[in-house]
């Protein structure tokens, strides 16, 4: 029997053809993904969902969903997948993160040429029968710096059309090295530079933790008087409030939204003001770029159903059904070295070595590289996925090696990943034990048994006393339980490392006291994906 897709968005007829060529039953409803109670009712018949951003796939949807094998997100953004249950219920959520890039970055250009001549103000006047040519006086682009914020995959296009415009092109990226960046043609600084002495800023980052208000009101303060702030990436990564007070203020010139903190925004402290431009989360509606994803999300969802390939999948490695149940801990453990290094790292990543030892020197090798590259650019890019992890780490000029040996040690196979950066370099090592549980084996070369948590805080200290009680005694103080506490020390007032498993995150207050108490080199809290 034919495998079943419902289309439950609105999505080209060309890509709901490509499911017919392949032999794959389709359903066209554009509609249904409106209606939860008809789409519950219905979603139990299909194999795949092909989805737009209309469609919710809440945890209801998908208890309701008993035969559903995969869903497709025609874009990149998955916030209206419930991904975690998805996880639970067996079902591949895909994406299609590449095939908007060019039209964001268009927009996010005609946005900052839109705000340097005040197009939307000067046409609504002009078409008010008003002919006020002295009011709307602008700036030209060329030879002014551009500062961007991000220059991953759309960010690096936008430095491209910006170099076109003969735009002096500054960039803030904290994984982009220099050699990438002398490529690209772009001078790479740090945030503090780039606000001095940026004409335009433009944001092309996610929203994260660490990127949530980049531009802060403090932050706002310290840019150049008359900057122009342009955001077609996220809402949340400016201050809107900030940006109108200085706006109001004459501070800065202008500013060009297309996303915004609340969404649909119905209001803003940006609307109404001068020169001000705002459009309706529009970076990726372009007639080609909707086309394209369309026809993506069409042919990894009949891939997968007749073929069992997998591409683009945000909760699924890519590795073969035979090669999964044996895989399945050491992938998980090779995301978890990638993310205690990406949490940990401040600085552009030069180079990237996997070491594969015994029994993990024959599995899947590639699917391993991927699942620590993957790990390694989360905490930047949340949306990254084994598949799009590679062109991430590449556009950033990350070096990637791998080594293979044979068993070395007391364990039958372990994986140990070696980072350098230009001022430092850092390498944890793990494996899995008969229970299929992974675990931390090697911090910094010391030797360690770490069980590994989704709440973690890593200190680095001096080997004296008291350390022990000072973590135990600020934990204990603050209602924060420890799971499992960790020691390790290269020798007797050598250098030493903690590891703890807590049972929540660490509240920013026990972070203050223990580096205040000047016991620790480093205090940092890190989270894993068990």
């Amino acid at each position: 029997m034919a495998p079943k897709v419902l289309v439950s968005d609105k999505l080209s007829e060309t890509a709901v053809q490509i499911f017919r060529d392949r032999g794959v039953e389709v359903d066209f409803l554009p509609d249904l993904g409106k209606d939860k109670d008809k789409l519950i009712a219905e979603i139990g018949k299909y194999d795949g969902l092909a989805i737009r951003s209309a469609t919710k796939v809440t945890a209801d949807v998908l208890a309701a969903a008993t035969n559903l094998k995969v869903i497709g997100r025609a874009g990149i953004g998955v916030d209206n997948v419930d991904i975690p249950e998805a996880s639970k219920k067996g079902v591949i959520v895909m994406n299609t993160p590449f095939g908007n890039s060019i039209t964001t970055a268009e927009h996010a250009i005609a946005m900052m040429m839109a705000v340097a001549r005040q197009i939307p103000e000067a046409d609504a006047s002009t078409q008010a029968g008003k002919w006020e040519k002295s009011k709307f006086m602008g700036v030209e682009v060329t030879s002014k710096v551009l500062g961007v914020i991000g220059a991953g995959n759309i960010g690096g296009i936008v430095c491209d059309r910006a170099r076109g415009l003969k735009m002096k092109v500054i960039a803030y990226d904290p994984f982009l090295s220099e050699e990438r960046a002398d490529k690209m043609g772009v001078e790479k600084v740090e945030l503090d530079e780039l606000l001095k002495r940026a004409d335009f800023i433009t944001l092309h980052v996610p929203l994260t933790d660490k990127t949530r208000n980049i531009l802060s009101k403090e932050n706002i303060a310290r840019t150049k008087k008359g900057v122009r702030i342009i955001n077609c990436a996220r809402g949340g990564l400016v201050d809107e409030e900030a940006l109108a007070d200085a706006l109001k203020s004459g501070h800065v010139a202008g500013a060009g939204f297309d996303v915004f903190a609340v969404e649909p925004a119905k209001d803003s402290p940006l609307f109404g003001l001068p020169n001000v431009v705002c459009t309706p989360h529009l970076g990726a509606s372009t007639t080609e770029a909707q086309e394209n994803v369309a026809l993506q999300v069409a042919e990894q969802i009949s891939d997968y159903l007749l073929t069992g390939a997998v591409t683009n999948s945000l909760n699924m490695p890519a590795v073969t059904a035979e090669e999964a149940k044996v895989m399945g801990p050491w992938i998980k453990l090779a995301g978890h070295l990638g993310a205690y290094i990406g949490q940990l790292t401040d600085e552009p990543i030069e180079e990237i070595n996997l070491l594969l030892d015994g029994v993990a020197s024959e599995m899947n090798i590639k699917a391993l590289d991927c699942a620590v590259l993957a790990g390694v650019m989360k905490p930047v890019n949340p949306d990254v996925n084994m598949v799009s992890a590679p062109v991430l780490a590449a556009d950033r000029g990350i070096q990637t090696s791998i080594t293979t040996q044979d068993k070395s040690g007391v364990f039958d196979g372990f994986l140990k990943l070696t980072m350098k950066t230009p001022t430092r370099q850092r390498s944890i090592a793990g494996t899995v034990f008969s229970d299929g549980k992974p675990r931390f084996i090697q911090i910094k070369g010391i030797t360690i048994d770490a069980e590994i948590g989704k709440h973690m805080l890593y200190t680095t200290n001096k080997d004296v006393p008291g350390i022990i009680g000072a973590l135990g005694a600020t934990m204990g103080a603050h209602g924060v339980n420890i799971a499992n506490f960790t020691l390790g020390r290269t020798a007797a007032g050598g250098d030493a490392i903690a590891l703890l498993y807590i049972d929540a995150p660490v509240p920013d207050a026990v972070l203050e006291e223990l580096r205040s108490s000047e016991l620790f080199q480093m205090v940092a809290p890190l989270e894993f994906e068990v």
